[in-house]
C-alpha cells in the first residue's frame, strides 16, 4: 500500500511544520517559558490540563492611568490559590510583580487588563496523574476592558436573574479563581434570551450569588449588603468594604434573597473589569426609580479617585 494514501486510497494530508494561526488578537504583550512574545505567539499545548481540565488558577489586576491598583492584593490571592491547589512556579511575589510590570511597559499600555494565571500542565508521558505535571506560569497584558461599556455605565446595566445555580463551594472553594465558568456561561445565554445584557446566578440555597466576572451589591436605606455564600470574594468587592469605612457607610456579607434584591433602592456590581458598575433593571423592572441610584454615585467617584492613592495603587515602570 502507498503510504502516502489512507485505506481508501485518498492521498493523506499533508503534515505542517509548524501551526499558521488565522485568528486576531488584542495588541500586548505576554510572558511564557521565559520570553516576552506578542499576544499573538503566547499558546499552550492542547494537552495541558488547563486546556484539558480547566485544572488552573489565575488572577487579574487593572493598570489606570499608568498605575496598578491594588496589586498587592491580587498577588495574595494569586499565590494562595497557587498553595490550595498544590501548585508550584519558579517566581516569587516579586518576581511575579516584575513579569507583569515588564508585560505592561513592553505593551505601553496606560490602562491595561493584566493576567497571571498558572496551569497544571502537562505531563511529559500523558500520564493521568496531576502530581506528573510540570505546572506552567504565564502572564499578560492587553487593553483594559468592562464588564460594561459606556452606555451602561451610565445608565446602569439591565440584568437577568438565571435559576443556573453557581458551582457550590463544597465542590470548588470560591476563593481560588478559576476557569469553571460553564454554569456562568449557561446564565449569560439566560440573560441573554430575556434580552438583558448579564446574569446573576444563584447559590445552592436560592439566594443571590454572583454574575460572570462580577459580586453584587444592594443598598436598602442606606445601608448595603452583598451575598456572603458561594461567591468570590473579589479585590473590588473588598475595594467596596474599605471605601464604605472611610465614608461611615454601613455594609455587611449576608444572604440576599431574589425578592430582596428586586426590591432594593440601589443595586450595582463590582469587577476589576470596570470598577463599580451600576444596575437599573433587573428582570425588565427597574431598580426603584430606574436610574443611578446616589449611594452608587458616590463610592464609583471615590473608588477612581483612590487610583491615584499611592496607598492603593503603584506606578508602572515604563521606558
Amino acid at each position: 500500500m502507498n503510504k502516502s494514501t489512507d485505506p481508501q486510497g485518498k492521498p493523506l494530508p499533508s503534515l505542517c511544520a509548524h501551526h499558521i494561526d488565522p485568528h486576531a488578537y488584542p495588541d500586548g504583550v505576554a510572558f511564557l517559558d521565559g520570553q516576552y512574545l506578542p499576544m499573538s505567539q503566547a499558546r499552550i499545548s492542547v494537552l495541558d490540563w488547563g486546556f484539558l481540565h480547566s485544572d488552573a488558577t489565575y488572577d487579574t489586576v487593572h493598570v489606570w492611568e499608568g498605575r496598578f491598583f491594588r496589586l498587592d492584593l491580587h498577588l495574595d490571592r494569586f499565590f494562595g490559590g497557587l498553595e490550595k491547589l498544590r501548585m508550584t512556579i519558579a517566581f516569587d511575589r516579586d518576581g511575579v510583580a516584575e513579569i507583569l510590570h515588564y508585560c505592561v511597559a513592553l505593551s505601553g499600555h496606560r490602562a491595561a487588563y493584566v493576567e497571571m494565571l498558572c496551569t497544571r500542565g502537562a505531563s511529559p508521558t500523558f500520564s493521568r496523574d496531576p502530581r506528573d505535571a510540570v505546572n506552567r506560569f504565564m502572564a499578560f497584558a492587553v487593553p483594559f476592558g468592562s464588564v460594561a461599556n459606556a452606555e451602561q455605565l451610565q445608565r446602569g446595566l439591565h440584568v437577568a436573574i438565571s435559576d443556573k445555580v453557581r458551582i457550590p463551594p463544597a465542590s470548588i472553594d470560591p476563593a481560588i479563581k478559576n476557569y469553571h465558568w460553564l454554569d456562568l456561561v449557561r446564565g449569560l445565554y439566560d440573560a441573554y434570551d430575556r434580552g438583558a445584557e448579564t446574569a446573576l446566578l444563584l447559590d445552592f440555597n436560592g439566594n443571590v450569588a454572583e454574575g460572570p466576572g462580577f459580586n453584587v451589591f444592594c443598598v436598602d436605606d442606606g445601608k448595603l449588603s452583598t451575598p456572603a455564600v458561594g461567591v468570590l470574594p473579589g479585590i473590588t468587592r473588598r475595594t467596596v468594604f474599605d471605601l464604605c469605612a472611610e465614608a461611615g457607610l454601613a455594609v455587611a456579607a449576608a444572604d440576599v434573597s431574589v425578592a430582596a434584591l428586586r426590591q432594593s433602592d440601589e443595586v450595582f456590581i463590582t469587577s476589576t473589569a470596570g470598577g463599580i458598575m451600576p444596575v437599573t433593571m433587573i428582570d425588565g423592572i427597574p431598580v426603584a426609580d430606574g436610574k443611578v441610584g446616589a449611594i452608587t454615585r458616590r463610592l464609583m467617584a471615590a473608588y477612581w479617585q483612590k487610583h491615584d492613592d499611592p496607598v492603593w495603587s503603584s506606578p508602572v515602570r515604563y521606558p
